[in-house]
């Protein structure tokens, strides 16, 4: 099986649009296993009852950011080691370092395209 066959990706994104955007490159891109909520606290209870392999966040939500996601992820035995893609249309240092001291697997600035996105997700999976 191929590997975009066999991993579970969440897409979690408060605004409906950005969330299908990356649904739609996701799809672009093969993988057949994707699922997407609209905030972080949804996130955590998927990853923690269904499991998934990647998560593709936003940073800036209402409630639970994603940088604060990330932490609660690393701190828990089961999630510890999902992978995490931070997306953010104000990506700064100061946030950067943050989330690479909580494990941030990579991150993606918007605006972005299908191609961008492919090439972030294959640092974290290996050849699509």
């Amino acid at each position: 099986m191929s590997l975009k066959n066999s991993l579970k990706v969440l897409v979690v994104d408060d605004t409906s649009v950005s969330r299908g955007l990356v649904c739609m490159s996701l799809e672009e891109i093969g993988f057949k296993n994707v699922d997407h909520c609209s905030s972080g606290e949804k996130a955590f209870d998927i990853a923690t009852r269904q499991g998934v392999h990647i998560i593709l966040c936003d940073q800036n939500m209402p409630g639970m950011s994603g940088l604060q996601l990330l932490q609660k992820l690393r701190t828990q035995k089961s999630t510890s080691r999902v992978g995490f893609i931070l997306i953010s249309g104000s990506m700064t240092k100061p946030l950067l370092d943050e989330a690479r001291k909580w494990g941030l697997n990579n991150f993606i600035p918007k605006p972005f395209n299908t191609a961008k996105l492919k090439s972030v997700l294959q640092t974290v999976t290996g050849p699509l």
